[in-house]
């Protein structure tokens, strides 16, 4: 009996004054506890107006560092990252800076390259082209290792406008120095940057110069460039069906859409019997064409006064079983009746004008 008190009395002396530290699962879901705290107590004082503001710091950084202070924990990059976004929303864009160089000198932790992948967007569309280099150049000094993710976000923040897209070469050197390797990504942003300010030109030469160095061709992206070229008002014939066939051979396969922005192009350029050779080419290859491309190439083919091919291509719609809407019945009565009447009209002018002359 006594033994077994004296075993009892050690147990409770050992768990009393136990010199080994806790668990460190406790450690750890009690710093994840203070931290979630903290950034409830940013968030709050956040919300309440500046009572002092200094002029060269920011009321929210200030409210981060007294938060997390409190709690006795270190900043994390989520509320780094809620500091700069309030400071966009609210157009605190001169606050940036200050922001930017507490997370670069006083910080330890490594911040996540999408942080500045946002500021460097941004940046982008406030038209601080500058600040938005030198933040990408900066990235290493926040212990962080860019990569092609910040190197495109930069890029299509630069390709918005001709001046940022002279910088671009300059960019792509510079990014090698950092150790960024250029992936297929890269020419992607580059391309579709290019098309939606209708340089497609670059676009093209950029696309050749993906091919020549390995990289695999979107679907997507050559369905872009087609649909850019024919939109462009220069473009000529022997040029969009020259870069439809050069799109073939690197293994696209044009769709419906594709198809229909080719006959498109043809029909707007007067040129109807070639948008019917498009047409007998995307039944060759299996696509069954809508009432949109039928009603397009009928427009091209009675322009054309083919009326002939006119009869023989509404008859064939509809032996494929598409029902004609009210701009197809238009496009066959009104424009065949128009055309017939001038043919007409020309003929009965001409056999005047010969008896005149007679």
């Amino acid at each position: 009996m006594v033994i077994y008190t004296s075993k009892k009395s050690a147990s409770f002396f050992l768990r009393k004054h136990r010199k080994w530290p806790y668990s460190p699962y406790k450690a750890r879901w009690h710093r994840i506890f203070n931290q979630q705290q903290a950034m409830q107590s940013l968030k709050q004082s956040a919300l309440k107006p500046p009572q002092e503001e200094s002029l060269n710091k920011s009321h929210l950084l200030s409210s981060l560092i007294h938060s997390f202070s409190i709690y006795n924990v270190e900043p994390t990059a989520k509320a780094f990252d809620y500091i700069f976004k309030t400071l966009v929303k609210t157009s605190q864009f001169h606050h940036i800076p200050s922001v930017l160089d507490h997370l670069e000198k006083v910080e330890n932790f490594e911040p996540p390259e999408s942080t500045f992948a946002y500021l460097i967007e941004v940046y982008g569309r406030t038209n601080k082209t500058h600040e938005a280099i030198e933040l990408f150049y900066r990235i290493p000094k926040f212990r962080c290792i860019p990569s092609v993710y910040s190197l495109n976000t930069l890029i299509s923040v630069l390709c918005r406008n001709s001046k940022g897209l002279k910088l671009v070469p300059e960019i792509l050197l510079k990014s090698q120095v950092m150790d960024i390797r250029v992936e297929e990504s890269t020419f992607q942003v580059l391309i579709t940057a290019l098309c939606r300010i209708r340089k497609v030109g670059f676009a093209i030469e950029i696309l050749n110069c993906m091919v020549n160095d390995g990289f695999t061709v979107n679907a997507e992206i050559c369905s872009l460039l087609l649909s850019c070229l024919c939109e462009q008002k220069d473009a000529t014939k022997l040029e969009v069906m020259g870069f439809l066939e050069q799109l073939r051979k690197l293994g696209f396969f044009p769709g419906m859409l594709d198809y229909s922005n080719v006959i498109r192009f043809l029909v707007k350029g007067k040129m109807g019997l070639d948008a019917l050779h498009v047409l007998n080419h995307m039944k060759s290859d299996r696509i069954k064409p809508d009432i949109f491309c039928y009603t397009m190439v009928l427009h091209g083919v009675i322009e054309d006064r083919d009326y002939l091919k006119a009869d023989e291509l509404f008859d064939e719609l509809l032996v494929f079983g598409l029902v004609p809407d009210a701009y197809t019945y238009n496009v066959y009565i009104n424009e065949t009746k128009l055309f017939s009447l001038v043919d007409s009209n020309q003929t009965r002018l001409s056999s005047e004008s010969v008896a005149v002359e007679q």
